[in-house]
């Protein structure tokens, strides 16, 4: 609760800040500000508590997940330092709104209460769509501001649907009172069609297929920051709630149901895979990869007494690749609106860390060693073998084949094709965040004990 407050009172620094016009001290403060948030939730690693009649309650889960929100947090401001500085009068609203936005994504993955679930699920997507639209001369970035808003507001809609089905099945909105009910013998039926449409719409939150739709185009119509984001750490909240709400609700997860997540996680892995094959613009390219990954993610749907470790290390190790690749995408593409491929020819010789860093970010997402990408896989795989369903996991090992193709044309553009561009410039903070996020990607990859034992 002491890091939801923090956050909500750094974000309002960020607005004061601009009152006082002191802009250029936004980003480093509100970099300090988040270190220091990060410690504050650190040190209530283990405990266990509830506030506000239950509708907030810090868990072991919440905490680790609300540190990997607010490193990519740290990220993210630190890249929007020389993302923005052409709008530096716009500063403060932008690095406020990614501020409210991590308060809305601790929110998620704390709440005791559905209705502190959709007040921070809300909280989180208002923000997406203003960012998503935020660059208002451009066609493209108020084309994608629409689409997400208007499909975002569906899946909002079926959210609180479900979560009305579940009151009126269990008489209550608390989870701990609906996990108590929810071992009766006879349940009404609103409760499993409740569940069931809750989870329809946290897939659409991280793209699964078939609610992916609206990710290709939003993804390359919104401003390149804005994508990383989303690609990153919406995308990880979004699972990461899922699963806890699943989990704390101890809905009772049929066999059907657990068919229904295979097939979506099979379509996911393909449909992503083999559209990201033919896409010569590197957010859409992105864009689809995501989708697959969030195939890989459900798989942990189908274990949710023990697969909390798993998806934290693979969500871990996916954010920091994305964070990692993106840096790169922003300082080649300089928000010049043109993500193509072509921009990457002879990055390798004009760029060699760079080049060097998205290379090694690509080849974790691909899942090779020694990257956390690896790792991660295997874990999972091995989970999921171990449950049973070795045919889906038949599939994923050979969508992650079919993945090294479109990002090995990625990796061959920066280091086989001659440059046609002159780069000039190495700025420092994107540098720094482009290094630690990489190597960090490496250190858990080397040593996947780190992330895996802190949920064991």
């Amino acid at each position: 609760m002491n890091t939801l407050i923090a956050i909500i009172g750094l974000g309002v620094l960020c607005l004061v800040f601009e009152i006082l016009n002191l802009r250029k001290a936004i980003v480093p403060v509100t970099i300090i500000g988040l270190l220091a948030v990060l410690g504050l939730n650190i040190s209530e690693f283990g405990s266990t508590e509830s506030y506000y009649g239950n509708m907030i309650v810090v868990s072991k889960y919440s905490t680790a997940f609300s540190s990997l929100f607010i490193v990519l947090t740290i990220f993210l401001v630190a890249l929007g330092h020389n993302f923005y500085e052409n709008h530096q009068n716009k500063i403060s609203d932008f690095i406020a709104i990614k501020v409210f936005l991590l308060s809305g994504a601790v929110a998620m993955v704390s709440f005791g209460n559905l209705a502190m679930f959709f007040l921070g699920i809300e909280v989180l997507s208002i923000s997406l769509y203003v960012l998503a639209a935020s660059d208002r001369l451009l066609l493209k970035s108020n084309e994608a501001g629409m689409k997400y808003f208007l499909m975002g507001s569906f899946a909002s809609g079926i959210l609180l649907f479900g979560i009305c089905l579940v009151y009126g099945a269990m008489g209550s909105f608390d989870v701990t009172e609906i996990s108590e009910l929810s071992q009766s013998a006879e349940l009404p039926v609103w409760f499993p069609i409740g569940i069931a449409l809750l989870t329809v719409g946290m897939l659409f939150k991280i793209a699964a297929v078939p609610f992916h739709f609206w990710a290709p185009d939003v993804y390359e119509g919104s401003p390149a920051l804005t994508t990383a984001l989303m690609s990153t750490l919406a995308k990880v909240v979004a699972m990461a709630t899922l699963y806890k709400l699943l989990s704390v609700m101890n809905a009772d997860i049929s066999e059907t149901y657990k068919m229904v997540i295979v097939a979506i996680a099979m379509a996911s892995m393909t449909v992503g895979n083999i559209m990201a094959l033919k896409q010569t613009n590197v957010k859409r390219m992105l864009a689809f990869s995501g989708i697959s990954h969030a195939g890989f993610m459900l798989m942990t749907l189908l274990s949710l007494a023990n697969s909390a470790s798993s998806l934290l290390y693979y969500t871990t190790a996916y954010a920091l690749s994305g964070i990692a690749a993106f840096s790169v995408i922003l300082y080649v593409c300089k928000n010049q609106h043109n993500e193509d491929i072509t921009n990457f020819h002879g990055l390798g010789k004009t760029h060699p860390f760079l080049a060097a860093v998205l290379t090694a970010s690509l080849l974790s997402m691909a899942g090779i060693p020694i990257f956390a990408g690896f790792f991660a896989k295997l874990v999972l795989f091995t989970q999921t073998i171990e449950n049973g369903y070795l045919a889906l996991v038949l599939v994923a090992v050979i969508n992650s084949i079919i993945s090294v193709g479109y990002y090995f044309k990625l990796i061959l553009a920066m280091y086989t094709k001659e440059s046609n561009e002159e780069r000039s410039g190495k700025p420092i903070l994107i540098y720094a965040v482009a290094f630690t996020a990489i190597t960090l990607n490496i250190i858990i990859g080397l040593f996947p004990s780190l992330v895996l034992d802190l949920l064991g």
